[in-house]
């Protein structure tokens, strides 16, 4: 690496007391909306459910406790693309063999935030009861314009233009080879590192196919793909409202949501119920604190508008970048509490699908629901390639 090569500087974000006492004020003066009766979840998030998590937000709820508690991670920010990343890096912790550099990319509505309790599971298998064989280098960005990241100032970057800034950022840290994993939109990042940079990604895991986009005759469609068309359809027209405003008016709801942290929590808390593995129960998925820290850091980064930019970005990407198919090898967990679930046969036809299981538990945030699992999930799948990834280069 030449010495004018970007270099990472540690990163440990320490909040004003001023912003935390702003918060609580705007979380004490809420003006609440009304809702019909016994409406519960019906029409959006449950007015009573929020109060009772906003009045534990503005009395209970400890910032700083959960803020030291993130920065147990070794945390890290770099200048790419003339943006500021932030990152989380941590080293394998006493491997016994070859060690695999392991890129995991997040999605929406969340951050590094989505991985914090699987990345110890990873880089320290030997101390949670797997196989230390097993450990990983581990690296989680936040994606431009979510969470410690820089917000783009010019037009919004879409999940091919990060995939390059990740790839980028591996060449920093030193890894030549390595595998690359995510869901929701960080799974649209890591299909583009497998398609654009293959011969560096030996590997890619993904928990979704994306929806469906196929440009050929319906009729070569297998009956499972089809119905899956209908269902991804119909999930679009009862629960893709929030999509469609971030495609298309992103910034009309900014100005709403990030004023309000009440209104901030709604847009959030809402689908963190709705797609996890929670029955509707969602603190059987998620603790208040754990909910709250997810959109705390949205508050005080000021990153709601940024990040809903990107879907305006992704929802220009032509169709043929989305019909392009992926021959890395490719693995899919599935888990049963996700929305959207593909077939079998649309990631044999999309990808060169070599690893597909459907784990009982967890959901849309099986790495925060479900660390174990998911966990194992990555150990099983990257096992046969971490030999191809070498071992690590250090800085």
């Amino acid at each position: 690496m030449s010495d004018a090569s970007p270099q990472p500087e540690p990163f440990t974000p320490s909040t004003e007391p001023a912003a935390l006492e702003d918060l609580r004020t705007r979380l004490r003066a809420t003006r609440w909306p009304d809702a019909p009766e016994d409406a519960g979840w019906s029409l959006g998030t449950d007015v009573d459910y929020l109060r009772e998590l906003v009045a534990y937000w503005a009395d209970t709820f400890d910032w700083p406790a959960q803020e030291a508690a993130l920065a147990r991670l070794p945390r890290f920010r770099v200048r790419l693309g003339g943006l500021g990343i932030h990152f989380v890096h941590a080293r394998a912790v006493a491997p016994t063999g070859p060690v695999l550099p392991l890129m995991l990319s997040h999605g929406w509505p969340d951050s590094f935030w989505r991985y914090s309790k699987v990345v110890p599971l990873l880089t320290d298998p030997g101390a949670h009861g797997a196989d230390p064989a097993d450990a990983f280098d581990v690296i989680v960005p936040d994606m431009p314009g979510y969470g410690y990241s820089d917000r783009p100032t010019g037009p919004p970057l879409d999940s091919i233009g990060v995939a390059g800034l990740w790839a980028e950022l591996m060449d920093v840290l030193g890894h030549a080879r390595f595998g690359a994993a995510g869901g929701d939109i960080g799974s649209h990042v890591s299909r583009y590192l497998a398609l654009d940079h293959p011969d560096r990604v030996v590997a890619v895991h993904r928990m979704d196919g994306g929806l469906p986009v196929f440009t050929g005759d319906p009729a070569e469609l297998t009956p499972e793909e089809r119905a899956w068309f209908a269902d991804a359809a119909a999930w679009g027209a009862s629960e893709g409202a929030y999509g469609a405003m971030h495609r298309t008016r992103p910034q009309t709801a900014a100005a709403g949501l990030n004023d309000s942290p009440a209104g901030l929590a709604a847009w959030i808390v809402e689908k963190l119920r709705a797609w996890s593995d929670c029955d509707g129960d969602l603190e059987r998925s998620f603790t208040k604190d754990e909910i709250l820290t997810n959109v705390t850091l949205y508050w005080l980064t000021g990153t709601i508008g940024s990040s809903m930019r990107m879907y305006n970005a992704n929802g220009a990407l032509p169709p043929e970048q989305l019909t392009r198919r992926v021959e890395v090898p490719s693995g899919f967990s599935l888990f049963q509490g996700d929305i959207v679930r593909p077939p079998r046969a649309w990631l044999e036809r999309t990808t060169n699908a070599v690893y597909v299981n459907e784990p009982a538990r967890g959901g849309h945030f099986a790495p925060f629901e479900e660390p174990e699992l998911y966990a194992e999930e990555l150990r099983t799948f990257f096992r046969p390639y971490r030999a191809a990834a070498a071992s690590r280069t250090v800085n």
